[in-house]
């Protein structure tokens, strides 16, 4: 039964692809571009969000005087709401209609990005960034899951895909820029409130600009899916997280336990409804299925080099946040550039074809950091990272286009969801997986001069910013003496890392290039 709905899903997608490139199918207009502009402006506001908390930190730090607890859930309280909330938004958006639930999204993101600028106390900051998760979380489908409806013409949708894609990665590129920019300049509220003016132009715009659309035949609200979707994500993440910063911990250990029992209670009652929250016979299809999977692992692949390569340059080479961010600048031409190139490729080259190159690149650049281990500069890391960058910027345009072309165009905003679902795991999993081999690694490796305190020879054993930070309470000779051995401990652990991240953009490519064979191809053999 499996195997038939497979192959009747992936035959109704290679139709529907038919069908989207024949001459009668309609072509996006300047409107339609106009709305892709202004679709634009969410995706890049919480891409820059990502990562522009980061360096407000020390501020904060200096400003609230969080615990470590407190400082911890400052940054994590945002992806655990979001990730935990993403399948439910994209259900959401599919019934009441997806450019609703994107200005009521925008409206409460821009309200609650003004509050938390004017935090005054950690648990308020806290509570914000939970509120802008729970905002966050309406807008990401609903950006996406518009593009099926706003572009149908398949070179068409590819090429705005390219742009949506390109505009994730440069705001997640943008965000150290950014953050350096206005914290030499404003007080660390700044960052939440550069929102506010991005989400004012798109609530006067999107009206005109962006029709509404919606699945004609939804399923009703159900709150226990929504409780079990929310009790499957958020335990999972916060366990992953807690693997990545304080190794495998009962807490870690339970949170995952409680997320898996969640999520095979959530699959099972998607099965046995009629009208089910998530309808997820989409995994039925190939397609579908290798298309969300690569997005996990691109994102793993391009997350779990930002880990590394980011302490390098500032730990290492000396950059600042500002020249760090700027020196991986040359990675979002690259991500931008591929991402826009593949579009006329697709008309001589399968998409998988190219997917399984864009990974190949991947796996090529990190290569390249174990090749340049020895003596890693920041010319041979952007270099590594501009290949990386334009792989995973190939790969994630065709993967997201494959995502709405296997899907109903009904069940858009909910296979949108799956895939920014995936995107977020992947996000998480990068960091933790391989964050934990790098640190495990490196407190194997590293060599402590004698005479640290207790507290120190913690400290410097853990990270390499620990080292760091011990370092400058030593006198002359022990710092540079404690410095030397921790470089050459994190770049052990780097090759480590850099081996296993050549093993999993190589183990994608291969997933693409199998699980994404046509299906005339699989009967003929």
């Amino acid at each position: 039964m499996s195997t038939a709905l497979s192959r009747v899903s992936g035959e109704t997608a290679v139709r529907d692809e038919r069908a989207l490139t024949s001459h009668d199918t309609p072509r996006a207009g300047v409107r339609e571009w106009i709305a892709l502009a202004v679709l634009m402006l969410p995706v890049l506001l919480v891409a820059v969000d990502n990562t522009v908390l980061s360096f407000a930190l020390p501020s904060i730090a200096a400003a609230l005087s969080p615990s470590g607890t407190g400082l911890l859930w400052i940054v994590d309280i945002y992806p655990l709401v979001l990730a935990a909330l993403l399948v439910s938004m994209g259900s959401m958006a599919d019934r009441i209609g997806r450019r609703r639930l994107l200005l009521i999204g925008s409206a409460g993101f821009a309200v609650v990005s003004a509050l938390a600028a004017f935090a005054p106390t950690t648990g308020w900051l806290i509570a914000g960034r939970a509120a802008l998760g729970f905002f966050g979380a309406m807008l990401m489908p609903s950006t996406l899951s518009l593009l099926r409806a706003l572009f149908v013409h398949a070179e068409q949708r590819r090429l705005a895909i390219a742009i949506w894609a390109a505009g994730f990665a440069g705001g997640a590129a943008l965000g150290p820029v950014v953050g350096g920019v206005l914290l030499e300049h404003f007080w660390w509220g700044s960052v939440f409130l550069m929102a506010v003016p991005v989400l004012l132009v798109l609530l006067v715009l999107a009206p005109i600009f962006v029709p509404e659309s919606r699945d004609p035949n939804p399923s009703p609200i159900d709150p226990v899916s929504i409780g079990l979707s929310l009790a499957t994500m958020a335990p999972l993440v916060f366990g992953i997280k807690t693997v990545a910063e304080h190794g495998v911990t009962d807490v870690a250990l339970v949170s995952v336990g409680i997320g898996l029992a969640a999520g095979v209670t959530f699959v099972r009652r998607q099965l046995h409804r009629a009208q089910p929250m998530l309808d997820l016979r989409l995994f039925n299809s190939r397609v579908f299925s290798a298309a969300v999977l690569a997005n996990l692992l691109s994102i793993f692949a391009l997350v779990g080099f930002l880990f590394f390569v980011s302490q390098h340059l500032q730990l290492v080479l000396g950059l600042s946040p500002l020249q760090a961010g700027l020196t991986l600048l040359p990675g979002l031409v690259g991500s931008v550039a591929a991402g826009l190139a593949v579009v006329p490729l697709t008309r001589w080259i399968s998409p998988r074809i190219i997917m399984a190159a864009g990974f190949a690149l991947s796996a090529v650049a990190y290569g390249i950091v174990i090749v340049v281990a020895d003596n890693p500069t920041a010319a041979g890391l952007t270099a590594a990272f501009v290949v990386l960058s334009a792989g995973i910027g190939a790969a994630e345009t065709l993967s997201n286009d494959a995502v709405l072309t296997a899907a109903p165009p009904a069940r858009a905003g909910a296979a949108s969801a799956i895939s920014e679902t995936a995107y977020e795991l992947g996000a998480v999993l990068g960091t933790a997986v391989l964050g934990s081999i790098l640190t495990a690694s490196y407190r194997s490796a590293v060599q402590l001069p004698a005479g640290l305190t207790a507290e120190q020879a913690a400290a410097a054993g853990e990270t390499l910013g620990g080292a760091s930070t011990v370092a400058a309470e030593l006198p002359q000779g022990a710092a540079i003496q404690l410095m030397s051995t921790a470089r050459q401990a994190f770049d052990t652990g780097v090759v480590t890392t850099s081996a296993l991240g050549v093993v999993v953009a190589l183990a994608a490519s291969v997933l693409v290039l199998v699980a994404m064979r046509p299906q005339q191809a699989r009967a003929q053999r």
